[in-house]
């Protein structure tokens, strides 16, 4: 089985949050820094310096266990309005030389340059020169990976992180597949990693002798997509940016997780930070959404639509906790979680004289 001749870059800013934060504050460069909430108000780690991460401090982890890791540890609270800027200046490069970009948060994207505006014939060179103008234009590194696809194109970017560079051509794709892990495999964490050692399947090419029914038992529906991924095969087109009629935040941890104290606090981050894109935007929300990924990838979705339309942090995550008493958080791990705003408008209707009207509602549905 052959992969396809496109050339896929991943990109992928390094430590995104920490390294703003360090690059504009000389006093915490190369100290320990995570970005997220207070240790005493069940913070958590949104971002984590390269220096925390040696005292095995991680995102997603909850701030007062990062506390304990390293007590020396630079906490400061996440400015997302500032990463936003420094985001868009980083996409703007993106499309100096291809539309086709897929962006997965304010940090990461996907770039299609099988046809590019640089004329350029590989990807490997466009990788080299973005990072390079990424860190001219911004003061920051990002690592990329260049592959057939995408899924192989994101293990790569985080390969040698960071300010890294890892190319996998064509040729190279099986021999690289050898090298990697089970747990390499999207939707394969560390629960459902040990599950599949147990059947034998210890690198991510043995998920090709498995049968398919012990599979589909360990990773269900996933079992098919997992097999084509073992070959390295993955035609999803890269997907530009559409028009928004959604915002969503989501997290996939390391460890599932089970403390119903620290899963609330995980919901009340997100739920923030997803208001405070709102804020970002000028635009109000009138349904909240979460989801909930259990340990053995049962996935559900709780939502709740009111009147009026709002972007009130608050008023946001108090919507996601209610809806969180409606799971079954704290008696299931949790492998992810995510918070979504839907029904988007950049008016607050109930400040609008055509309210009475209704003519304003359609704005809501698309």
């Amino acid at each position: 089985m052959k992969s396809s001749r496109r050339r896929i870059i991943h990109i992928d800013m390094d430590a995104f949050y920490a390294s703003v934060e360090q690059r504009d504050d000389p006093n915490i460069r190369k100290k320990p820094v995570a970005v997220g909430g207070r240790p005493e108000g069940r913070g958590v780690v949104a971002a984590a310096s390269y220096e925390a991460r040696t005292f095995a401090v991680r995102s997603a982890m909850s701030m007062a266990k990062a506390i304990h890791l390293c007590p020396q540890l630079v906490i400061v609270r996440p400015n997302f309005k500032k990463y936003r800027i420094i985001s868009e200046q980083v996409f703007s490069l993106f499309r100096t030389v291809t539309p086709l970009i897929e962006p997965l948060s304010l940090d990461e994207a996907y770039l299609d340059v099988t046809e590019n505006s640089w004329g350029e014939q590989l990807a490997t060179p466009i990788a080299r020169r973005l990072k390079k103008l990424i860190l001219e234009t911004t003061g920051l590194t990002a690592s990329a990976g260049v592959a057939p696809n995408k899924f192989l194109a994101k293990i790569a970017s985080g390969w040698k992180k960071p300010d890294g560079l890892t190319v996998i051509a064509n040729e190279r794709v099986e021999q690289f597949l050898h090298r990697l892990p089970v747990d390499a495999l999207w939707g394969v964490g560390p629960i459902t990693a040990k599950k599949l050692r147990t059947q034998g399947v210890e690198k991510l090419v043995d998920i090709r002798k498995i049968d398919m029914d012990q599979l589909r038992h360990v990773v269900g529906s996933q079992a098919n997509w997992l097999r084509l991924l073992s070959f390295g095969i993955d035609d999803r087109p890269v997907i530009p940016h559409r028009a928004t009629k959604s915002a969503s935040t989501e997290n996939t941890f390391p460890q599932d997780l089970v403390d119903q104290e620290i899963i609330q606090s995980e919901i009340k981050e997100m739920a923030q930070r997803t208001a405070a894109w709102l804020e970002n935007k000028a635009l109000f929300a009138r349904t909240v959404t979460i989801k909930v990924r259990y340990s053995d990838f049962t996935t559900i979705t709780r939502s709740q639509t009111q009147f009026p339309p709002t972007r009130e942090i608050d008023e946001i995550a108090a919507s996601a906790l209610r809806l969180l008493e409606r799971t079954e958080v704290g008696k299931r791990p949790v492998r992810m979680l995510g918070v979504a705003v839907h029904k988007l408008s950049a008016l607050n209707l109930v400040n609008t004289s055509t309210l009475k009207s209704g003519s304003l509602f359609p704005l809501l549905e698309h």
